[in-house]
């Protein structure tokens, strides 16, 4: 973790969702200078094309990383829904089609589920973050956090699958919850708290 006093780490996050990246800021604090690829609208969007949640996060910040000096990261996050096999994965922003629809991909979600009832529909959403620099991928950091899936889309805040997922121990879902309380327990969060507290900062 950087050290207190120190000045902020600045990071350049691999991506160009306004959502993901406010959270990411939020969720790091201080410590880090955080902008995302808008401050350098030269480097090209990277197709995901890997099996695997870490494959993807590489691909970006590998990919930016060469163009850019200083560290770079990349998270890919998505919603798996055991009744589902997993569904939809690697897939999650693009499950229901191209261009990615939030509210398409969560009906298609819910559609998929008709019939599923109870434990039957528990789910989690996982994170992997991907720190890179110079072309090199230097640490994987993971977070996850289990929960289910409603029957029907609940709450104005967060965004992608957030209106759909209650994680264990709560009975709202995360866009009820609000981003003070989704950020303290969220998967993104959990991987994010890891990478703040990788001791190569030291160095």
């Amino acid at each position: 973790m950087p050290d207190a006093g120190a000045p902020a780490i600045p990071l350049l996050v691999s991506t160009r969702n306004a959502h993901k990246i406010e959270e990411i800021r939020t969720i790091l604090g201080p410590g880090f200078r955080v902008r995302d690829l808008s401050s350098v609208p030269d480097i090209p969007d990277v197709e995901e094309t890997g099996s695997t949640f870490e494959e993807n996060a590489a691909l970006k910040a590998i990919a930016a990383s060469v163009r850019v000096d200083g560290w770079v990261i990349a998270d890919d996050s998505g919603l798996e829904v055991d009744a589902l096999g997993g569904a939809p994965g690697v897939l999650s922003a693009r499950y229901a089609g191209q261009p990615s629809d939030d509210r398409a991909n969560t009906a298609l979600v819910l559609k998929n589920l008709q019939g599923v009832c109870g434990r039957a529909r528990s789910a989690r959403f996982r994170c992997v973050m991907v720190l890179a620099k110079r072309g090199e991928e230097l640490a994987a950091f993971c977070g996850s956090v289990e929960g289910s899936i409603v029957h029907a889309p609940n709450g104005e805040a967060g965004f992608g699958y957030d209106p759909i997922f209650v994680p264990d121990g709560r009975s709202e879902t995360f866009a009820q919850l609000g981003a003070e309380i989704k950020n303290s327990l969220s998967h993104r969060a959990r991987a994010l708290e890891a990478l703040s507290g990788w001791s190569g900062w030291n160095f």
